[in-house]
């Protein structure tokens, strides 16, 4: 019997906590002095992360911030960003984090499109000022309750995270209590920006209950429990690092050890140094590991939980993930930020075939269905469309009622976009990705989004993008493009262009300038042309 089936009423997340700012107050009741979350210098007890979050919570009601406000956060992993989360959500504001890997431009269109009233950033990350990056922009974002530096020095015009706690002197806790009192479960409680097929990121409206619910669940499947070490690597701006990051780990009583950058030598130092005892990850975060020469040097002793996806995996890798790298737990999984991020699980006593084949079958009071083009479910082991129905499906997306009402039909089915089998027990094989997305190193790339920043190159007249199979990143995108006047354009210095543009991710690694795209007679692209030909001329360029 599964963690799922053992789960009571009393345990859902949204009946337990209702909101993250109730949460926040249960657990420190519950955990006390128990470690909330080490990040370097910095240690948090469960006590003393309610203490900065009722500081942020009236700092920011201080500074203006009214309930149903959005605010964005563009950092990497550390303390403070959750702590400025949570105190977001307890002046009643809406999350709305963004991509650290975004130029400014991706940034400022995602800002402008949730009308962000203040953004929290950073501005020594990687060698990026993010505020200086947004300045340099050559559209001018409003940001009417302005600019927070959470780390690093506050440039002339903005507060730093230091000045803007100051601040809450000028509120009372009873006032901030009352203000966090006042969220309901039903209440929105972040944005998460996700594209597709039109080139522009539409924004994912969940609410509190959502999460609480949904990553409660998660956890009991995973076997996420008090006392465990959570090291996060992914980042907190997905639904992989915050929902069934760090805020599972909060939930559950686990510690949170945030990873800026994922770096296999420090992430390897880390295992033993901090007992990391949960390490989620895309596929090619063990791959990494696995193939280190000093990987016997480290001591694993301490890993216990491993949850990956988001790409094909070898069985093999599930059986050296436990073989070598000792978890006693591997799991896989399907989600879409429209579902909450998660939608079927793989559970904790399936075989390494299944984990590896399937991305489980649906979570708890979830509905997951495999239907064809008219909407009936198909037999059991033949391919069509995924749709996923429950409590987890997205309020909508922000400001897209035309682009809600295609994604939810009337009987409240998301329509994933995604091609899926299912087998008679009900578990989900992920045939064909949504539309055209391509998956590098556990990033969604949608070839659509890339394809109208690349156009902003005045040099090129089309652009059509496409996923290919690469040995360390699982997949990376290949460009082809045609060029004004038919110039000759150097492969290089494009891709250079692309990563002064776009997100390192989205970079396409491989461009082809061609003298026309295959079209069919409705005017589209063929991609599966494109296919056929990025295969024959990665074949020609491979070492013989």
């Amino acid at each position: 019997m599964g963690h799922e089936e053992r789960r009571d009423e009393g345990q859902r997340g949204d009946r337990e906590f209702g909101t993250t700012p109730r949460m926040v107050g249960v657990l420190a009741e519950r955990h006390g002095s128990r470690a909330a979350i080490e990040d370097g210098e910095t240690t948090l007890s469960f006590t003393a992360l309610s203490e900065q979050v009722e500081a942020a919570t009236r700092a920011l009601i201080a500074a203006g911030v009214c309930p149903g406000d959005r605010v964005a956060i563009w950092a990497p992993n550390m303390w403070e960003w959750i702590v400025a989360s949570l105190g977001l959500h307890g002046a009643g504001g809406v999350l709305v984090p963004i991509n650290t890997r975004y130029k400014a431009a991706e940034a400022a269109f995602i800002l402008r499109k949730a009308e962000a009233r203040m953004l929290l950033t950073v501005t020594d990350f990687l060698n990026t000022d993010y505020v200086r990056l947004l300045r340099d922009h050559d559209e001018e974002v409003a940001l009417p309750l302005g600019i927070v530096v959470l780390r690093g020095q506050a440039p002339e015009g903005t507060r730093s995270w230091g000045a803007l706690l100051e601040g809450a002197q000028e509120v009372t806790a009873e006032a901030a209590r009352a203000r966090a009192d006042a969220v309901a479960p039903d209440d929105l409680s972040d944005i998460l920006f996700t594209s597709g097929t039109t080139g522009e990121p539409k924004g994912a409206m969940c609410t509190h209950a959502q999460s609480l619910r949904a990553y409660r669940d998660w956890s009991h499947v995973v076997g996420l429990a008090e006392g465990d070490r959570y090291l996060v690597v992914a980042p907190f701006f997905h639904c992989f690092g915050y929902k069934a990051g760090w805020l599972a780990a909060l939930m559950m009583g686990a510690t949170v050890l945030p990873q800026a950058v994922f770096d296999p030598v420090a992430v390897l130092g880390r295992i033993g140094a901090d007992r990391v005892s949960m390490l989620p990850g895309p596929p090619a975060l063990y791959q990494t590991l696995l193939g280190r020469d000093d990987l016997g040097d480290h001591d694993l002793s301490s890993l216990r939980l491993a949850v990956t996806g988001a790409a094909v995996i070898p069985v093999e890798l599930i059986r050296r993930m436990k073989d070598e790298l000792g978890f006693e737990t591997v799991i896989t999984g399907y989600g879409l930020t429209e579902a909450c991020g998660i939608a079927t699980m793989c559970r904790f006593d399936d075989d390494p075939e299944t984990i590896a084949r399937t991305s489980g079958r649906a979570i708890p009071d979830v509905e997951v269905l495999v239907v064809d083009d008219c909407g009936e479910e198909v037999s059991r082991g033949e391919p069509g469309e995924v749709v996923v129905r429950g409590y987890n499906v997205m309020r909508g997306y922000l400001g897209e009622e035309a682009q809600t009402a295609a994604a939810i039909d009337e009987g409240g089915w998301l329509h994933t976009g995604d091609i899926g089998v299912m087998d008679e027990g009900g578990y989900i094989r992920i045939t064909d990705r949504k539309k055209d997305m391509f998956i590098m190193g556990g990033f969604n790339c949608y070839p659509a989004e890339i394809e109208s920043l690349m156009l902003r190159n005045e040099d090129l007249i089309q652009a059509a993008v496409i996923g290919v199979p690469d040995d360390r990143m699982g997949e990376v995108g290949m460009a082809f493009v045609t060029t004004r006047g038919g110039a000759a354009v150097d492969e290089g210095a494009l891709i250079a262009w692309c990563r002064g543009h776009m997100a390192n991710f989205k970079v396409p690694r491989y461009i082809e300038v061609v003298d026309a795209l295959p079209m069919n007679a409705t005017g589209k692209v063929q991609k599966f042309v494109l296919r056929e030909r990025a295969a024959e001329i990665l074949a020609a360029r491979a070492p013989a």
